[in-house]
């Protein structure tokens, strides 16, 4: 390796009374001194975006590089300005480093979980509310904060689509080093190399979800798969789900649920354009579990078909339905917005009197919801000691229009289908 002087380009002679010694400084020594330490995790500071502009970021995780020198890092980031889904590795060069705001929090122990974490990681578990996680105390939350912090899949085949992940999902450890993922669209089957898939393909004989086919409306297709009958498929789907799902528990025990999955159909086969689950006996008469719509077909309504869907099947079994708590903000807005067009579509047609406990009867939505739904359109009013809905049609009309549209229609003639507690 050459060596260079340090500063000054002539060799300088010692002073020492013993024998003179020229000192030298290596290459690799000027290079320490140049070069800024690693970013520490906690650091802020201004990333280039997909975009080509800087936003402002907050470091998660850094991992050094394996190719490079032993301050070659990459580093995991949140944009603050967007949602979590978007956290992505970077490279150094995408950071603008003079914007950085040495800002970094100490680690500290939390008592009752043992994790190590932020100060503000903590504060912010302690003092605030955390969207999507309600059903979680303070400890369980800030072990699924540590855990998932860091989005472990970057993108998956699926069919005919590459698809950029959203968060992190537990896959086996044997996946632990694999950034992208191969699925069988029609099987679910998860593989580590394009190779693998294509000789998979090749022996796979389904060409639909193996479960029964209930509904099919023109190229529409929606299958009831039993987790207990299909428990691997039911498993790998919660995996796949669980990459564009932050706020849901991953379930390993499938037997306790069914699984509808929509289906968009050609000569090929019946590709999985997004699916709901339910378990098979709730006693909380929840009629969803949990829902996803795969990014490709969103924007299409297929998320509002599957809430319908849902309330189709609750009134075939003759009784009344909710999606199970907690609900997202998103998912709140989702089904207030279909509750809302259900809801004013009846009563702009209806002549006369009706009540909570008749529309819930008409509709299979439970009367909680429909107070509630009713209750923020402001549509309900106390009078001579009873409560009233107030159904003027321009304010209807107001709200129909707020609500945006319906989405893809179920056509209630063409679903076949027997409820769980009378098969077999």
């Amino acid at each position: 390796m050459p060596f260079l002087p340090l500063f000054n380009p002539r060799p300088r002679i010692s002073s020492s009374k013993f024998e003179p010694r020229i000192h030298f400084v290596s290459q690799q020594s000027v290079y320490e001194i140049i070069v800024m330490q690693p970013l520490e995790v906690g650091t802020r500071v201004l990333c280039r975006w997909r975009d080509g502009k800087h936003h402002p970021v907050k470091v998660i995780e850094r991992r050094r590089l394996h190719t490079g020198g032993p301050n070659d890092y990459e580093y995991y980031v949140h944009y603050t300005e967007f949602n979590r889904r978007l956290d992505e590795w970077v490279r150094l060069e995408q950071l603008d480093l003079d914007s950085v705001e040495n800002d970094v929090d100490e680690k500290v122990e939390d008592k009752v979980t043992g994790l190590k974490m932020t100060r503000h990681q903590k504060r912010k578990i302690d003092e605030t509310h955390v969207e999507g996680h309600e059903e979680l105390d303070a400890a369980s939350l800030r072990e699924h904060e540590e855990f998932t912090k860091v989005k472990n899949i970057a993108t998956i085949e699926l069919g005919r689509y590459e698809i950029e992940t959203w968060y992190f999902s537990p896959f086996p450890p044997e996946y632990n080093d694999s950034l992208n993922l191969y699925f069988c669209e029609f099987c679910l089957t998860f593989m580590k190399r394009k190779e693998q898939l294509q000789r998979h393909m090749k022996k796979c004989d389904l060409k639909h979800p193996p479960g029964d086919e209930i509904y099919r409306s023109g190229t529409l297709s929606m299958f009831e798969v039993d987790g207990k009958k299909n428990k691997v498929y039911g498993q790998n789907l919660c995996y796949l789900a669980k990459l564009f799902l932050d706020h849901k528990t991953l379930y390993y025990d499938v037997d306790l649920f069914l699984f509808y999955v929509l289906c968009e159909c050609d000569d090929r086969g019946c590709h999985m354009v997004g699916y709901f689950s339910k378990e098979k006996h709730s006693e909380e008469s929840y009629n969803l579990a949990c829902i996803l719509t795969l990014p490709p077909y969103q924007r299409k309504g297929y998320g509002k078909f599957l809430i319908a869907f849902s309330y189709e099947l609750s009134k075939k079994e003759g009784k009344v339905g909710t999606p199970e708590r907690p609900l997202s903000d998103l998912g709140l807005l989702s089904y207030r917005g279909y509750w809302t067009r259900v809801l004013l579509d009846i009563l702009k047609k209806h002549k006369g009197n009706i009540s909570i406990k008749e529309l819930s009867d008409m509709t299979a939505i439970r009367a909680e919801d429909i107070l509630a739904t009713l209750q923020a359109l402001e549509l309900i009013q106390y009078r001579k000691g009873q409560h009233v809905i107030c159904a003027d049609p321009k304010v209807l009309d107001r709200h129909l229009k707020a609500a945006g549209r319906g989405g893809l229609e179920v056509d209630v003639s063409k679903l076949i289908w027997t409820p769980y507690k009378e098969q077999g």
